[in-house]
């Protein structure tokens, strides 16, 4: 009777499937990539500035894609994780949109007006192509994290600027914060205070609906700025569509 249990749990642990373990992919290529963004200035907006032809040259975005593409978005078990690998992703799909065009006065130009370049395939994911809406709107978005809309960068001069490193699950929620007080911290597109009103960057009108759940978009400014003047707060800071690549 014994011998009979054992075999039958041997049995069971067998059948049963084999849990498979959390996994973020590993970001070294990507980093590579990184260590081309600098500080700098351009149309009188400081920012984080690309330098495209050497990411292009030395092949680390090209790396940094492949490894990308080849990892399983399946092995990501948890919200943070999901949420690091798909910013980065979009991060990483919105330089290569603007590399394999290079050079380009603007993202946008890669597109058109009857398909613009939010809606073309933009490299694959998990082995099904993807376009950077996709990224955005049907996986990022519904995750309920406003932030993310201050650390995806569509590469652009009004874009929130890129990160010196990966988003990565365990430290998130601080680089997040950290990514939302940097933007709201430059006036040149996040936020400026004026005579009567504060000016912030459009991503508050576009996307406002996103800062709903926590109080909207007055509440998530003034909890990173607690000490704003009681004016108004009006999405008016023009966009700079201009590349964020090396003048």
């Amino acid at each position: 009777m014994l011998l009979k249990a054992s075999l039958l749990l041997i049995s069971l642990f067998l059948l049963s499937p084999v849990p498979v373990l959390a996994e973020e992919p590993d970001w070294n290529d990507y980093r590579a990539v990184l260590n081309h963004v600098k500080p700098g200035n351009k149309n009188d907006v400081k920012l984080m500035l690309v330098d495209y032809p050497a990411i292009k040259a030395d092949g680390s975005l090209d790396k940094a894609y492949q490894a990308l593409a080849a990892f399983d978005p399946k092995r990501l078990a948890s919200r943070e994780e999901r949420l690091a690998f798909y910013i980065n992703a979009y991060n990483i799909l919105a330089l290569k949109t603007v590399a394999d065009h290079w050079p380009v006065d603007s993202i946008k130009d890669v597109g058109s007006l009857l398909k613009p370049v939010w809606d073309k395939p933009a490299g694959q994911l998990g082995g099904k192509d993807v376009t950077l809406g996709k990224v955005e709107h049907n996986i990022l978005r519904p995750m309920g994290e406003p932030r993310i809309h201050l650390a995806i960068v569509c590469a652009s001069v009004s874009c929130p600027d890129l990160r010196n490193e990966p988003y990565q699950a365990d430290k998130l929620d601080a680089q997040l914060d950290d990514q939302a007080l940097r933007f709201l911290n430059n006036s040149g597109k996040g936020l400026s205070v004026g005579h009567d009103r504060i000016e912030v960057s459009k991503i508050f009108d576009w996307f406002e609906k996103d800062f709903a759940a926590g109080g909207g978009v007055e509440s998530f400014i003034r909890r990173y700025k607690p000490d704003l003047p009681a004016l108004k707060i009006d999405a008016a800071i023009n966009y700079d569509w201009s590349v964020n690549g090396t003048p």
